[in-house]
C-alpha cells in the first residue's frame, strides 16, 4: 500500500488534488440537479476545509450553517472566523432548547415504564445533538435546493466515528478518502485560521469531549494503519474491532426479502 501520509510533495500537487475535488463536488451537485451546497460549520478542521472547497465550487450558492447545541462559545467563534476567511455565507441556529426539550420529554415518558435503564444519557445526549443538526441542515437544504455535504475523513469513516443518521446523514463526502494528516495539509494550503489548525479535534458532543480520547487511539496511529504502516497489535486490534462493529453505519438497513429462498 502506498505511503499516503507522504503523498503530497509539492504545493502544485496539493493544488491539483484540491481542484479535482472541487470539480467533483461541482459535477456531483449538477448531476443531482441541485443549485448548491451547504455544510455544518463546527469550528473544527474538517468542516473548515469543506467550507473552503464548497465556496470555490459554488461561490454564489454555498452556505455554512453554525449549529450550537449547548456548545462552547469558542466553537461558534471559530466557525465565524472560517466563514469570514473563505467568504462563505453563514447563518447560526441554536438548537440547545430543542435538544433539552426532547431529552426531558423522553426521560419523563420512559420514567412511566418503571423499568431499569442502562444509563446511556450521555451517549443519547451526544447523538441527539448530531441528529438535530442533521435534521436542521436538511430542512435548510430542502428550502434552498442544496445538497448536504459531510465532513468525515478516512479515519472517521473507517472507524465509524460518526453518528448514524447524524453527522453520517449527508449527500456527499469529499474528504472520506483523505487521511486526517492530509486534511490538515489541505487546511494549511487553503489558509484555514491557525487556531483551528492547532485545536484538539472534537465532535463537540459534550463539554471536554475529544475524538482521540473517545476512540482510544490517536489519529496519527490510524493514519499509519490506513497507510499500510506497522502499528502495535493492540491498536491494530482496536481499529479492526471499531471497523467491524460499525459496519452497519456504512450500509443501508438490511431488507427482509419475502421471496428469498
Amino acid at each position: 500500500m502506498e505511503d499516503r501520509q507522504d503523498r503530497f510533495q509539492s504545493s502544485k500537487e496539493l493544488e491539483e488534488q484540491i481542484e479535482k475535488c472541487i470539480e467533483w463536488i461541482r459535477s456531483t451537485v449538477n448531476t443531482a440537479n441541485c443549485k448548491g451546497v451547504l455544510v455544518g460549520l463546527s469550528g473544527g478542521i474538517d468542516s473548515s476545509v469543506v467550507a473552503n472547497l464548497l465556496v470555490r465550487a459554488f461561490p454564489e450558492n454555498s452556505l455554512g450553517v453554525i449549529l450550537p447545541v449547548d456548545s462552547s462559545n469558542e466553537d461558534s467563534e471559530h466557525a465565524y472566523k472560517v466563514a469570514a476567511q473563505c467568504n462563505i455565507r453563514s447563518i447560526k441556529i441554536d438548537l440547545s432548547e430543542e435538544k433539552n426539550s426532547i431529552l426531558n420529554k423522553t426521560s419523563e415518558a420512559l420514567g412511566e415504564l418503571d423499568i431499569p435503564l442502562p444509563g446511556n444519557r450521555k451517549l443519547s445526549d451526544g447523538n441527539l445533538r448530531a441528529r438535530l443538526r442533521m435534521s436542521t441542515l436538511y430542512t435548510i437544504a430542502n428550502e434552498m435546493d442544496y445538497l448536504v455535504v459531510g465532513t468525515d475523513n478516512k479515519a472517521e469513516f473507517y472507524t465509524g466515528y460518526f453518528t448514524k443518521y447524524g453527522d453520517g446523514g449527508v449527500d456527499i463526502l469529499p474528504l472520506a478518502s483523505l487521511l486526517k494528516s492530509e486534511v490538515y495539509q489541505w487546511g494549511k494550503f487553503l489558509r484555514v485560521p491557525e487556531e483551528i489548525l492547532r485545536k484538539n479535534p472534537s465532535a463537540g458532543l459534550w463539554e471536554g469531549q475529544s475524538d482521540e480520547k473517545e476512540m482510544g487511539i490517536t489519529y496519527e496511529k490510524i493514519d499509519c494503519f490506513l497507510s499500510g504502516k506497522d502499528i502495535p497489535d493492540k491498536d491494530k486490534n482496536l481499529l479492526e474491532k471499531l471497523h467491524n462493529n460499525t459496519e452497519h453505519k456504512r450500509k443501508m438497513p438490511p431488507i427482509f426479502e419475502l421471496n428469498n429462498n
